[in-house]
């Protein structure tokens, strides 16, 4: 699967360094919204959220799944799961296992953003071709 750096806008909003930012970044690139935009809409919902083992979401330090899920069902995104438990792997980060379109794909602790089959991340995450797929998150129109 061909790659291509894209800090989702980090940058240019004057944010520096480096972050773990990769559900920020991944919804930014993909809903098209402004990236400092995303980053205070999670970082506000998060500030009502209950925290998990004392920590609470961050835009920069990594967003908790049920916050992340909330807010991409808000701006009108839907899961389509790609593994079920026991199932064993079925899709990979690779050439043809993905559908066309912007999606964000959900991966081993990590959200990346795919358009029309190119990954769009500040690394490659697909491991040749050998990771596996969760799930992706689609717009729906």
């Amino acid at each position: 699967m061909d790659f291509v750096y894209d800090d989702g806008g980090r940058a240019a909003a004057g944010y520096k360094g480096t972050a773990g930012d990769c559900v920020c970044r991944s919804i930014a690139i993909v809903s098209g919204k402004p990236y400092a935009e995303v980053y205070r809409e999670l970082n506000e919902l998060a500030a009502s959220e209950r925290p998990q083992c004392g920590e609470r979401s961050s835009s920069r330090t990594g967003v908790f799944k049920p916050l992340r899920n909330e807010y991409l069902k808000r701006l009108g995104f839907v899961w389509t799961p790609t593994m079920k438990i026991g199932s064993g792997c079925k899709v990979h980060l690779k050439t043809g296992e993905l559908p066309a379109g912007r999606i964000i794909v959900s991966v081993s602790r990590h959200l990346t953003a795919v358009v029309d089959g190119v990954i769009h991340d500040t690394f490659d995450p697909s491991r040749g071709g050998k990771r596996c797929v969760y799930g992706y998150w689609r717009k729906v129109a």
